[in-house]
């Protein structure tokens, strides 16, 4: 099931990956994206920020961060997550703060980062002291050249965390903006005006988004068939589910399940973020 608090300290975990829009979601790791490909948009508290190849990011644990992707170009990025425990001198500074803006230009960003984030990513088996130098290298970097703030003033305040979780245990049902707001007791205005502010769209998308990203999920790790996981997922009918799907990912979910299978045997790159 796809929850709004994701479990990531599994010590160093590297995904490269095409990216597609991903809800707006918060975990314990600390996330280290590369853009090798295209441009994405990564949302973090209410801001926007957009990435081009070669740019570099940064994001704090437990800070609500997304992703978008408006360009037809195809996007592809490398993804650290880093447990936070595994480095005790900056433990404490990554609890309490977060970078002012998470995005380092290509022009900006240290050789010595490019190098570290290419040799985690590129690895299956390392030297363990290695894997920690190259580690402990991209957050010194990012502390002597980031400035940061509060993390507390990043903008994901209650109502932000009680909506994600909201659509996290609810999106299998039929929700509405109006049952939404009245269940988290502000009103439809608030509600509507938060989504369009800190999640780039309205109420509607973002929960199909939720939706899809299950649905992916569903359909990469398991042999349910297209109509149940179109209902399980929560959309009223398998036309919508479809038509929903191809909007994104431009293939339907059976050509999107046929291609997954395809490229696992013959160990090409995954579409999913």
């Amino acid at each position: 099931m796809l929850l709004v608090y994701e479990n990531r300290t599994d010590g160093i975990v590297a995904e490269w990956k095409k990216t597609v829009h991903f809800p707006p979601h918060l975990h314990e790791a600390i996330e280290v994206v590369y853009v090798t490909d295209g441009d994405i948009e990564l949302g973090v508290g209410q801001e926007l920020y957009h990435m081009d190849e070669g740019d570099f990011a940064i994001v704090f644990p437990n800070v609500i961060h997304h992703y978008q992707v408006f360009g037809e170009k195809e996007s592809k990025v490398i993804y650290l997550y880093l447990d936070p425990t595994l480095f005790p001198s900056y433990y404490k500074e990554l609890q309490i703060y977060s970078p002012k803006n998470p995005v380092v230009k290509k022009e900006q960003v240290h050789p010595d980062v490019v190098n570290a984030i290419k040799y985690l990513a590129g690895i299956t088996e390392g030297n363990p002291m290695l894997i920690q130098a190259y580690v402990q290298m991209i957050l010194a970097h990012v502390f002597a050249e980031m400035p940061m703030v509060d993390k507390s003033t990043v903008g994901s305040d209650d109502l932000i965390y009680n909506a994600v979780e909201y659509v996290a245990k609810n999106f299998r049902e039929k929700i509405s903006l109006e049952k939404m707001a009245y269940d988290l007791c502000v009103s439809r205005y608030v509600l509507s005006r938060m989504f369009a502010k800190t999640f780039h769209c309205n109420f509607s998308k973002y929960v199909n988004g939720v939706r899809l990203n299950y649905a992916v999920t569903a359909l990469e790790n398991t042999m349910d068939s297209i109509t149940n996981i179109c209902l399980d997922c929560g959309f009223e009918s398998q036309r919508t589910f479809n038509r929903v799907f191809k909007d994104r990912y431009k293939i339907t979910p059976r050509e999107y399940r046929k291609r997954m299978e395809h490229n696992n045997r013959n160990g090409s790159l995954g579409v999913r973020r």
